[in-house]
């Protein structure tokens, strides 16, 4: 039977396509994506997941509680399903090893499967239940169509980290340096109307299309309380409609979206490609030490789910998915209990745990992933 498509905003697949699916995860095929992303996993994460499927899971490895069944819903994450049976999350690999024969990869996990946790000589393995990678559904007699997901269990929720995947959000000094910017308004107009026309000058490095910042608030390290980054505000959204002309190089541009007024000074950088979300939790591959330098929103205290900057980025080695350990500092406080109430120094503790999700050169933004308390600057992160 052929599988038939309809869509509006998302596509629509005949039910009868998934018992072929699941038909082809029984043969040790991989299910067809039909459009789903195939995003790619690390060799030394592969090859992590194939030694466990060898040897399974020790039992010491597992989180308290994990349930020997599990239904994945709507809304999970990898992360999420990771945390349930792991006491490190990171180690995601093994979770996806115990099952790597009916999981060819591991973001072809859907709502409705369910997962088995099965122990055996001190060694814990994970399979599924049923029939197969995806849910059979029997027909009845008629047309029956359901949605088809756009993809399988995301990582991390893509709704806490979207908008911060395709703007700017932080500029470094090097780059607001040798950003376009902003000199001149069309005669009469002191900010600019949607549609309008601004003159720019500055070194355009062959792009058309470029959003307009402001820089707003400086982040500093926290130890020498230099400049490291400034948060920027989004304004807009600019369109190059004649290059640069005469002897001072000055290019036309033309509103093409605003999110505030649009004034002279304003910067302007390449509109970037638009990152996925696919990300890969893992130790980071060194040694770490940082400071959170910033809470995003201008924020005093984060917590779980809260967005964060650090003073690393990919110039120190750290890469989208490394996960690091919140590490609160000693702290001095005064012991009331005796007479001559003394200072004395709390010892340092690990608070919490977050995933760098974008990287710049010298800073990084981080999703708090777990808090056992409210997260400050200037928290420090260390590998987990």
């Amino acid at each position: 039977m052929q599988r038939k498509l309809f869509g509006h905003a998302r596509a629509l697949a005949v039910v009868f396509w998934l018992g072929t699916a699941a038909a082809q995860a029984l043969a040790g095929q991989a299910p067809p994506l039909n459009g789903l992303p195939d995003y790619p996993v690390p060799a030394q994460q592969r090859e992590r997941a194939q030694a466990t499927a060898q040897r399974g899971v020790p039992v010491s490895e597992l989180a308290a509680g994990a349930p020997s069944r599990y239904e994945v819903r709507k809304g999970d994450t990898l992360w999420h399903i990771a945390g349930i049976y792991l006491k490190k999350p990171w180690n995601w690999p093994d979770l996806w090893g115990m099952n790597l024969r009916r999981i060819r990869n591991p973001h072809w996990i859907f709502p409705g499967q369910v997962l088995v946790l099965t122990i055996s000589g001190g060694r814990a393995t994970l399979s599924l239940q049923g029939e197969g990678a995806i849910p059979t559904v029997r027909m009845e007699p008629g047309v029956q169509y359901r949605a088809l997901p756009p993809s399988g269990v995301p990582t991390l929720d893509p709704a806490l980290l979207g908008p911060f995947l395709t703007r700017p959000l932080l500029v470094e000094p090097s780059q607001l340096a040798r950003s376009p910017r902003i000199v001149a308004l069309a005669p009469g107009h002191v900010i600019l109307p949607p549609g309008g026309l601004a003159y720019v000058r500055g070194n355009l490095g062959g792009h058309t299309r470029f959003d307009v910042y402001r820089p707003a608030q400086a982040l500093r390290n926290p130890h020498t309380h230099k400049i490291i980054a400034y948060e920027s505000d989004y304004v807009g959204s600019l369109e190059i409609v004649h290059g640069p002309q005469g002897p001072d190089g000055v290019a036309t541009a033309r509103a093409l979206a605003m999110a505030r007024e649009v004034m002279v000074g304003d910067r302007l950088i390449a509109i970037p490609p638009r990152q996925d979300l696919n990300f890969t939790p893992r130790a980071p591959a060194h040694a770490v030490h940082g400071d959170i330098i910033s809470i995003y929103d201008g924020r005093q205290m984060a917590g779980r789910d809260s967005v964060v900057a650090i003073d690393l980025g990919s110039a120190d080695g750290l890469r989208r998915g490394d996960v690091l350990a919140i590490r609160k500092l000693p702290r001095a406080v005064i012991d009331t209990t005796l007479p001559n109430k003394p200072a004395i120094v709390l010892p340092a503790r690990h608070d919490g745990l977050l995933m760098v999700f974008r990287t710049f050169q010298h800073v990084s933004f981080g999703l708090v992933l777990r808090a056992r308390s409210e997260v400050q600057v200037p928290d420090t992160v260390t590998q987990p």
